[in-house]
């Protein structure tokens, strides 16, 4: 068995915990509406200061290890996080959702994108058990991840959508009728004496497929930084649940940061390395390992250098603009 620092208990507080808040958020988006900045900052600075709380409480309740792995990972979801907003903007753009039900298409994401976070964590921790292979292959699957990022960003296809080559859309209305245009936020409807599916349920099964896509990198990954099943559960739920509200407030800049791939193909790269070298320093043991602090610090200066990168390229693009006019 893995070592984990949770109880039983532990974990029955925990899914309570995030269901009550996952009920929350229903209740917040029960009526459509627009999100105002100023609300969707509250949220923001809200589920920011959870997982910061959270922290401190495994730091002062277990140790210092627990804390750091946790803060690591943390880091790593939520820029990974970051990356899948990209996406979710495309697709809300690509199916005219309308601003006043985009939160409610979210949270169904994010409420999907819990349930399989939580099957891919079960799953990682039965693969980590049948042996110290498994991290040559959560390895694997990270640098193959971070050289498909890497070239897609350097091709600039990392966030191309073509809805109609989707196969979930594709199977949807070959099975189910759709109405043509939204009924607000019903996901079915009843029309011609048939049920049928609203364009609101053909983007919400679109968000959750791609949240199989966005699970398959950021388990392992984070599993590169801690092997406890548990600190694995929290930092994915930290993570998604505060992407609602932080899609409100980075929509207008989300594609100013053109550099942010170029950085999570760093970050994926560095923690398959990670995992390999974690492999291998079961074999010969003379071989280092990379430190968890140290990792925490190569991730948060990788995401300033793309950040501060991706800012004066703006300003160089603009300038260039004045000067042509």
């Amino acid at each position: 068995m893995l070592e984990s620092i949770a109880s039983p208990q532990l974990w029955a507080i925990s899914v309570l915990v995030l269901v009550a808040l996952l009920a929350a958020d229903f209740w917040v988006t029960r009526k459509p509406h627009d999100v105002a900045m100023r609300e969707a900052v509250g949220w923001s600075v809200f589920y920011l200061t959870l997982p910061a709380v959270f922290g401190l409480v495994l730091w002062w309740a277990y140790g210092s290890r627990p804390a750091i792995e946790f803060y690591t990972g943390f880091v790593v979801e939520k820029s990974l996080s970051v990356d899948n907003l990209f996406v979710f903007m495309l697709l809300l753009g690509a199916f005219a959702v309308p601003t006043a039900l985009a939160q409610r298409v979210l949270l169904y994401g994010i409420a999907g994108a819990l349930v399989l976070r939580g099957v891919f964590i079960a799953l990682g921790a039965a693969v980590l058990q049948a042996g110290t292979w498994a991290f040559l292959l959560f390895g694997a699957v990270l640098l193959l991840t971070a050289v498909k990022v890497m070239r897609d960003a350097a091709r600039d296809e990392a966030h191309e959508i073509d809805i109609d080559q989707m196969r979930s859309v594709r199977l949807m209305r070959r099975f189910f009728p759709v109405t043509r245009d939204y009924r607000g936020s019903k996901l079915v409807v009843r029309e011609a004496g048939r049920r049928a599916l609203t364009p609101l349920a053909v983007v919400v099964v679109a968000v959750f497929m791609t949240d199989i896509v966005f699970a398959v990198d950021s388990v392992p990954a984070v599993y590169g930084v801690t092997e406890d099943p548990y600190l694995v559960f929290a930092t994915n739920a930290f993570a998604l649940m505060g992407l609602r509200a932080l899609y409100f407030v980075l929509r207008n800049v989300l594609d100013k940061l053109r550099h942010l791939d170029y950085g999570l193909a760093i970050i994926l790269a560095f923690i398959g390395v990670k995992l390999v070298l974690h492999w291998a320093h079961g074999i010969w043991p003379s071989l280092p390992e990379v430190p968890t602090l140290a990792s925490l610090g190569f991730i948060a200066l990788t995401l300033l250098t793309v950040t501060l990168t991706s800012l004066a390229a703006n300003r160089r693009d603009a300038a260039k603009e004045l000067v042509s006019r």
